[in-house]
């Protein structure tokens, strides 16, 4: 794909389209800016100030103890007393209502966490806006996916300090990019056969998210043909809150050249 393919109106049109979908899918009343706590969970009950109960994990996965007054709304059904949440599979996510709050019961790296997301809370009541990069098609790159023969795992940081996370890369994306030639780590992205990747460039600590960005790409054509459209490259939560977990790039995910699209440091 080249610059002359693309209809510059229609690109910024769409562009703009996706941004602020993906602003209002952030500031939603149970977006991630709603999240007023990260809880660990351990084999003691503990209480906490954002939530009801007292909870805990252990080997047949999260419990929570409600006291005399106390309910959550699970799957459509209140519940009281003693509540088993079962084991929740790693980077999945299960949610109870709590009056206008939901409550999200989710295993990360290995651990058991609690995330209430209340509406009010102000970091989401006070977001105004993501910045961006003025959007241009000279940022859309073909590249080519290069499969591992199997899907290799691969351990990254994360945003919390101590904590891992390991993923199954099914292999590589090459391109161009001024001038020189480029290969990351991807990972399973969104849809089926898409990937994803986690990256860093020159930018990031001066005009973008210091940690990471992250770009997804869709499932690569038949001749293993990808498009990177940079202009798309986004924060992920941990930009917005460290009450967020994210991953961090694959060593070697770091770009030598200054990506000058996609989203920039948050207000």
């Amino acid at each position: 794909m080249t610059v002359q393919d693309i209809d510059r109106v229609d690109f910024v049109k769409e562009w703009e389209e996706w941004h602020r979908a993906k602003e209002e899918a952030l500031a939603a009343p149970h977006g991630f800016l709603a999240i007023t706590g990260l809880h660990w969970l351990g084999p003691e009950p503990a209480r906490f100030e954002d939530a009801p109960g007292a909870w805990s994990s252990g080997a047949d996965g999260v419990l929570v103890e409600l006291a005399e007054g106390e309910e959550l709304t699970v799957d459509g059904t209140v519940v009281r007393g003693r509540h088993a949440f079962g084991v929740v599979p790693e980077r999945d996510s299960r949610y109870a209502g709590w009056g206008n709050a939901v409550l999200e019961v989710a295993r990360r790296g290995g651990h058991d966490i609690l995330r209430p997301r209340h509406p009010g809370n102000a970091l989401r009541t006070s977001f105004r806006y993501t910045p961006a990069y003025a959007p241009d098609p000279r940022w859309v790159v073909t590249g080519r996916f290069l499969p591992f023969d199997e899907p290799r795992p691969v351990t990254v940081g994360a945003a919390v300090e101590g904590l891992e996370h390991v993923y199954d890369s099914p292999g590589q994306v090459e391109f161009e990019l001024s001038g020189a030639r480029h290969r990351l780590t991807a990972f399973d992205g969104k849809g089926p056969g898409g990937l994803m990747v986690l990256f860093t460039d020159s930018t990031s600590g001066v005009t973008t998210y210091a940690a990471n960005r992250s770009l997804q790409i869709a499932a690569p054509g038949p001749d293993g043909t990808v498009v990177l459209d940079f202009n798309r490259a986004t924060n992920l939560p941990c930009a917005y809150t460290d009450l967020a977990t994210c991953p961090l790039p694959p060593a070697g995910n770091r770009l030598p050249v200054a990506v000058e699209a996609g989203e920039r440091i948050p207000l």
